[in-house]
């Protein structure tokens, strides 16, 4: 058995949980999200909790099992309280600027980078400019968002300009030696 598979989830105040022909719905304050259930899984909904249950024990049905179950459960945390990621830009000039749903970055190339956001992904750029904090309730969409923003400039390893997870820590590198 799945040690994450089988832990039930906890349905908080004002999240419902519906399930119907292979769909779950979770509905919460921030909004709603569905996914796709593989056809091996099973999901009971049990008042304030939510089982995932799969129905065979051949090898693909055991690696969904925690899979499944680690989905809803960000689902469920996502409509009630929502994610978010932070990315921190470092490098003289570099900045982000918010114009409507649009983000604007001056990364040290000929011309700004302009990212449209996603639906459902809200963007805040600090006073500095070199903050940008995004926030979503679907996590994997969320964290898409965010590597595809970091992608424009990665940090690089040796003056460690660029874009980076707030979290992140760069291993920095010595640059070259004076040879004799």
């Amino acid at each position: 058995m799945s040690r994450i598979g089988k832990l039930a989830i906890a349905l908080p105040d004002k999240v419902e949980v519906k399930v119907s022909s292979g769909v779950v719905n979770v509905k919460g304050p921030k909004g709603s999200l569905q996914f796709k259930l593989p056809e091996t899984m099973k999901v009971v909904v049990d008042g304030a909790k939510v089982q995932v249950e799969r129905e065979g024990e051949d090898r693909v049905a055991k690696s969904l099992h925690g899979l499944c179950r680690s989905t809803i459960s960000n689902m469920v945390h996502g409509v009630s309280s929502g994610f978010s990621r932070e990315l921190d830009i470092n490098g003289v000039g570099y900045r982000a600027e918010l114009k409507g749903k649009e983000l604007h970055l001056a990364l040290g190339y000929s011309h700004p980078v302009i990212f449209p956001l996603p639906q459902g992904i809200n963007a805040e750029v600090d006073g500095k400019r070199t903050k940008i904090t995004l926030t979503g309730i679907d996590k994997q969409q969320l964290g898409n968002t965010a590597a595809k923003i970091r992608g424009f400039r990665p940090p690089e390893p040796y003056r460690g300009k660029g874009i980076k997870y707030a979290e992140e820590v760069i291993k920095r590198k010595e640059g070259k030696s004076a040879g004799k």
